[in-house]
């Protein structure tokens, strides 16, 4: 298969819909694996690999440029992208203002003005930088701010900002967003931004000749700032606490479209990896909907289960397969134990009954043409953990046959006997993949109240599993729920909450909550018939921490329990910590 046809065939399907008119029913992926040739093109969930994409959206965007007959983007885009301002002609920031308009990031105050010398408000630099980044806004559930309206124009942009910690609150819980930003404000963010480490400031003074006048805070973005040519003054000066105008702003952040290393990061698309979303406590029409609501590309429906005479029940639902099949997302349903430890024994202990186990399973997957299984056996004996690993070696083995992948979910090692039933080396070797479960940091039931999984917990927790297990084969997963916990007896009186929940609680009367930059969450304290309680929250802040952490470590993807326990900003605070962690400037 010649380059050029997969090109032909790549742009006309249904990742370039600007083509669909040209060839609409194109389908590459079926196409490409009839050409074994090709196969190195594709990721374990069928999705073209990154680096191919790219050279394929490269080879679009040359083509389109180049036969100039076909016109990307709405008519509100293309009208923005002419516009001419009356108080721009004479702006040294001209050409950078209307580079910015054309790309979408900044507009005019008016149809015919920009009020070039305007200060800009942190507000509207949060924007711009949402923008800029390629980013989605996120409307926290829970506010980060109790100066900025939830209604606010820009709430999603501030928010999506602080999530990625670009931006800072002026004091815990206030932004003052219609402040004008000050320069010295604006470096920070410029080298946030740009994920660059700040430089020593020793050249500052030879640099500036008010230099002195710097915050201490801001010494070394102000340093960072000017080595990377984004900011330099006048005059000798700086002017650290001036305010930031329109045209300023514009010529900082031009500066960066025009740096061709870090614009073509900005280009770059969006590689999630896998996203593991499991069902619980919804109807299979209710799953398909919190699906579509979400990143999620990989479902785990709960339909095998593990019972006393070493049968499996099958509760598959067909109609989630074929619509799992035609929006292209895998299936890899969960095979259970329901927590009993004496029926996981009875079966490990036996050759016989595991091999009976791993014939119906692996008949399943053939019947229903799943891609693959995840397997999930809890409060295993520490007894059957050689048994543990024969069935899973074994398993593997018979559904690799088929094409189907295995995936383990296991809890994070702490050394004790809850764990011991699982040898993570061995079974990171033998399966596909292994589903570390991200939380019960503190359980239900626990004595001593606390966060379900706090970054400190989840970061050591992912380092011991990644000691023992390739990033590669490695999921982590993370919780889309938290705990209701008592002061008084937290142990008789804890119980789970969804993200929604948890958030009507953070709002009503009387509740107050503080960022706890140890753990990086909220902690929410109110009163419930005179009694203190808490909860170790769970928000779009915290999981972009978490995501960030995870993408650092480049492993497989990650997974979430469980569908339907969030609240629809999350996906939007993943899918940005995903890319935002993806650039490198």
């Amino acid at each position: 298969m010649t380059s050029i046809h997969l090109i032909l065939r790549y742009i006309t399907s249904a990742n370039f819909p600007v083509f669909n008119h040209i060839r609409p029913r194109f389908n590459l992926i079926r196409l490409c694996r009839s050409y074994s040739n090709e196969a190195r093109l594709f990721d374990v969930n069928n999705r073209i690999n990154k680096r191919t994409r790219q050279k394929l959206w490269n080879a679009v965007l040359c083509g389109v440029l180049a036969i100039g007959s076909i016109s990307i983007g709405n008519p509100a885009a293309q009208a923005a992208a002419q516009q001419v301002f009356q108080d721009t002609t004479s702006s040294y920031a001209k050409d950078a203002i209307a580079h910015l308009v054309k790309a979408g990031i900044a507009a005019g105050t008016s149809e015919n003005t920009f009020e070039p010398k305007k200060a800009v408000t942190r507000a509207e630099f949060a924007t711009f930088a949402v923008r800029l980044l390629g980013l989605k806004p996120v409307k926290n559930n829970i506010n980060p701010y109790n100066d900025v309206s939830i209604n606010a124009w820009y709430y999603g942009n501030v928010a999506a900002m602080t999530n990625l910690s670009i931006l800072e609150g002026k004091s815990q819980g206030v932004f003052q967003p219609n402040a004008s930003i000050t320069r010295e404000e604006a470096a920070a963010l410029l080298v946030r931004m740009l994920k660059q480490s700040s430089k020593s400031t020793n050249l500052l003074s030879s640099t500036y000749n008010d230099a002195g006048g710097i915050s201490d805070w801001a010494r070394p973005y102000v340093q960072t700032v000017y080595q990377l040519g984004l900011m330099r003054g006048s005059d000798g000066k700086f002017r650290p606490h001036d305010q930031v105008t329109r045209e300023e702003a514009a010529v900082m952040l031009d500066a960066i479209l025009q740096k061709k290393t870090w614009s073509d990061q900005l280009k770059s698309e969006d590689q999630l990896g896998i996203q593991l979303g499991w069902q619980y406590n919804s109807s299979t029409a209710e799953f398909k909907k919190q699906i579509e609501q979400s990143e999620a590309n990989t479902l785990v429906p709960r339909w095998f289960f593990l019972n006393s005479s070493m049968k499996i029940t099958d509760l598959t639902d067909t109609s989630l397969l074929s619509w799992a099949s035609a929006t292209d997302r895998q299936v890899w349903p969960l095979l259970g134990n329901r927590s009993n430890p004496d029926l996981t024994h009875q079966m490990l202990s036996s050759s016989a009954n595991r091999a009976a186990v791993i014939s119906q399973v692996t008949s399943y997957v053939k019947t229903y043409k799943l891609d693959g299984i995840n397997v999930d056996f809890e409060n295993v004996l520490p007894a059957d953990r050689a048994g543990m690993t024969a069935f899973i070696t074994s398993l593997t083995t018979s559904l690799h046959a088929l094409g189907a992948v295995v995936s383990v979910d296991v809890s994070p090692d702490l050394g004790t006997d809850w764990t011991d039933a699982f040898d993570y080396a061995q079974l990171g070797a033998v399966s596909d993949y292994m589903v570390l479960m991200g939380y019960e940091e503190h359980w239900n039931g626990d004595p001593q109240a606390g966060s379900v999984a706090s970054l400190p917990w989840l970061e050591k927790s992912l380092d011991t599993m990644l000691a023992e297990v390739v990033r590669a084969k490695t999921i982590l997963a993370l919780p889309l729920y938290t705990r209701d916990w008592s002061s008084v007896n937290p142990a008789a009186s804890s119980w789970d909450i969804t993200l929604a929940e948890q958030g009507t609680r953070a709002r009503a009367s009387g509740s107050v909550r503080r960022w706890d930059a140890s753990l990086v969450q909220y902690v929410i304290g109110y009163n419930s018939n005179g009694t203190p309680r808490y909860i170790w929250a769970e928000d779009s802040r915290s999981l972009s921490a978490k995501v960030i952490m995870s993408e650092e470590r480049n492993i497989a993807g990650l997974a979430y329990w469980y569908m339907g326990g969030e609240t629809a900003d999350v996906w939007n605070a993943i899918s940005n910590a995903s890319r935002f962690e993806s650039y490198i400037f």
